[in-house]
């Protein structure tokens, strides 16, 4: 038996990629400075942009021009197109882990747990990410906003259904959790029927009292303690 197994209560630990997994704000930020560059608008700083964050980039992109002013509709596919075109060549520029994450996935490997990536990031773009950081080997799956369609992504609980399948944990009704720094994470998490962790220190469009997650930590550190006092 894997070190730790025995009393470890899941045996699957999903994770989202932005805001829990990396810190890819000066990344997204960047690109959203370079679209509101492009549209003569002011330019956002990092703490403003980390709130947008979470539902995906279009919802991204609308809130970071709501926020400086507005335009009119046809001119925002041309400044989406822009702006993903400069996020892909620009992808991991600033991101990188969040403290204690590769230390945490070290863990959960030792304890024989899979985990993998719900995101509402397109799936090329969250293996990249990963890859460029060496840490796309690592996850058993890596399922995006594009993965099952878009309809059926985040905060609805398709996603996380199709990371437990994909997962092929022996057995019936393998222990799942999902760790989320967004509503749309412990939503997803509600609908899917698993419990939910949220991430203090990711980008919280919404206060943790709303994300009504089942646990809360503040650093990644503290993750495998509260998974096994959840169980």
């Amino acid at each position: 038996m894997n070190i730790g197994m025995a009393d470890f209560p899941f045996d699957i630990v999903g994770f989202d990629l932005d805001g829990t997994l990396l810190d890819t704000s000066g990344d997204l930020t960047a690109a959203v400075n370079h679209t509101l560059a492009l549209a003569g608008k002011p330019l956002l700083s990092v703490e403003e942009v980390k709130p947008m964050i979470g539902g995906g980039a279009k919802m991204m992109l609308e809130h970071g021009l709501k926020a400086t002013g507005g335009i009119a509709e046809e001119e925002f596919r041309p400044l989406y197109r822009a702006m993903m075109a400069y996020y892909t060549e620009n992808i991991s520029v600033h991101t990188r882990p969040f403290p204690g994450a590769v230390a945490l996935l070290d863990q959960l490997d030792a304890m024989g747990v899979r985990y993998g990536v719900v995101t509402n990031k397109f799936e090329s773009l969250a293996k990249q990410a990963l890859g460029d950081l060496g840490l796309l080997d690592r996850m058993v799956a890596v399922i995006g906003v594009d993965t099952l369609g878009k309809e059926r992504a985040k905060p609805k609980g398709d996603t996380i259904i199709e990371l437990i399948a994909r997962c092929q944990v022996l057995g019936s009704g393998p222990r799942t959790v999902f760790i989320g720094d967004s509503i749309y994470d412990t939503m997803a998490a509600k609908d899917a029927g698993v419990p939910s962790v949220a991430c203090a220190f990711g980008f919280l469009m919404h206060s943790l009292k709303e994300m009504n997650a089942d646990a809360v930590i503040g650093h990644f550190d503290e993750l495998v303690g509260v998974l096994r006092g959840m169980g």
